[in-house]
Formats: structure tokens, sequence, C-alpha cells
């Protein structure tokens, strides 16, 4: 297995693997990779859906989308994220997938099925990174704040694609089954002990211990410090390719440039614990 940094901060590309037929010593060093890179990247895995959930579940439980949840399903599956002329792309902003829930989850798993002829890359940030950026005075403030995040902007999105009288079904059981959580803005990573920023985007509502107008400018400040180019790697895509990175210490966000030419990805997580 041969490890190649893609960036600065954060993101590998991994060769000489095959994801159909690994062993688990090679899991084991995948693993390690993903822990030292927060975001790696497989090149034409040629995996089909049972394939992609499998591998997946050889670095922990896969999971069940809440929506998924709601709906009844008790067997993880993919989110498939398609974009196109009826679909504008709804994920190009920095966050964290699903911190909405008390566990969110540990290590997002995604597959390109339809690349577009240009355009449509992802972006990670590395949030370790943007932390150790920090001055002390601002690590020491940050440090034992806490955040409420809830499923709103989930809700919207959901409302805007359905229209806000089909969807009521659903969100009003997603409002009552996945209330509000509340966050460290400062997580300590389980397995290597870094800090990090817990940066859920658009999921994040307020900082409890502050006022609005004081939660609402430090926020905005994160977002602008999180957007530092020395933070990030870009990973273009081609079809069957396979990105794996870790939720607990990453933020990314899917470009929006290739609209309206189509592009689909898909995504399965694995279980998370609550982030301290």
């Amino acid at each position: 297995m041969e490890v190649r940094p893609t960036g600065g901060a954060l993101g590998a590309e991994i060769l000489g693997v095959d994801p159909r037929s690994v062993t688990e010593g090679e899991v084991q060093d995948i693993y390690q990779a993903l822990l030292e890179h927060e975001v790696v990247f497989l090149r034409n895995t040629q995996l089909d859906d049972a394939g992609h959930l499998e591998f997946a579940g050889r670095f922990g439980t896969p999971s069940v989308f809440p929506l998924f949840k709601v709906l009844g399903e008790t067997e993880p599956t993919f989110q498939v994220i398609h974009d196109g002329p009826g679909s504008e792309p709804a994920a190009d902003h920095w966050h964290t997938d699903v911190t909405w829930i008390a566990e969110p989850p540990k290590a997002a798993f995604l597959r390109a099925t339809l690349v577009p002829e240009r355009g449509g890359d992802t972006m990670w940030g590395s949030m370790s990174t943007a932390y150790e950026a920090l001055s002390t005075k601002m690590k020491t403030f940050l440090n034992g704040l806490t955040v409420r995040h809830d499923n709103s902007s989930f809700i919207k999105g959901m409302e805007k694609k359905m229209g806000a009288e089909a969807a009521a079904p659903l969100t009003e059981k997603l409002r009552e089954q996945y209330p509000a959580v509340i966050h460290p803005l400062i997580r300590t990573h389980p397995d290597n002990g870094r800090k990090t920023i817990f940066f859920g985007g658009g999921f994040m509502r307020e900082i409890v211990e502050l006022t609005k107008p004081e939660s609402d400018a430090l926020l905005a400040f994160l977002g602008r410090h999180i957007e530092e180019p020395a933070f990030h790697t870009r990973w273009r895509w081609c079809q069957d390719d396979l990105a794996i990175w870790d939720e607990r210490s990453t933020v990314h966000r899917g470009l929006s440039d290739h609209f309206p030419r189509e592009r689909e990805v898909r995504r399965c997580v694995i279980d998370g614990d609550r982030p301290v």
C-alpha cells in the first residue's frame, strides 16, 4: 500500500489496495492513514452498492440515516445525492454531516457514480489544523463553549424540494424524534487526542453560553477562519472514486460549479459517539 499526500494540511491518495478484497491488516493501515490525513481517496474502486456498504462495514457499524429511520427503515443504505436540471446542488457550503443527532457519524464513505464533464469537485477542510492556527487566548476562550445544533436547515431543504405541505408528515416526525442537541464547540478526537473545531455549518443555531449577538459574531468569525485555503484539499472526481473522511475532524463542501450538468454520488456513514 502506498499513501500519497494530496494537500499540506490533509488528504492522501491510497494506492495498491482493492477495497473489494481487503485484508484486516489493510483495513487497519487505511484507518491509520485516515487518522493521519483526515480524508483519503481510492481511485477506480469498481465497487457496487453491496461492496460499498460491506467495505464501510469493515470500519464500524453502517448507519441508518435519520430520515430513513423516520420512514421505517432498519437496514443501512445510501444517501443518493443527484444534482441535475431538476435538482439544484445543496451542499456547496462548509459543514459536517448530521451534527443534529446525539451521536454524529464517525466517518463517511462517498463514491462517485456519475461524474460531470467538468466541475463538481469536493473540498475538505482540516478542523484540527484550523484549531491549531488560533491564538492561545482564543483557544482558551473557545474551550468549554457548547453549541445547540438542530435539523431546521435540513427540514427547510426538504420543504424546498417536496413542498411544505407534502413534507409536513415527515418534518413533524423529524422534529419530534430528533430534538436539538448540545455539542462542544471544540471537541477532542477520541483516537489521537487532537482538538478540533466541531463545525456543523447550517446545523448550528447558537452558542449556549453567549448572548445571541455574541454567538452570531463568534460563529461568523469561525466561518471566515475555516475558509483559509491552507486548511483545505480538493478532489477532482473520476468514475468509481471513493473518498473516506473523518467526520470528527473535518468539514467538507460539494462544489456546485458543474450545475446544471448532472452529478451523482452515494454516501454511507458509520456510527459515531457523543462528542466530548
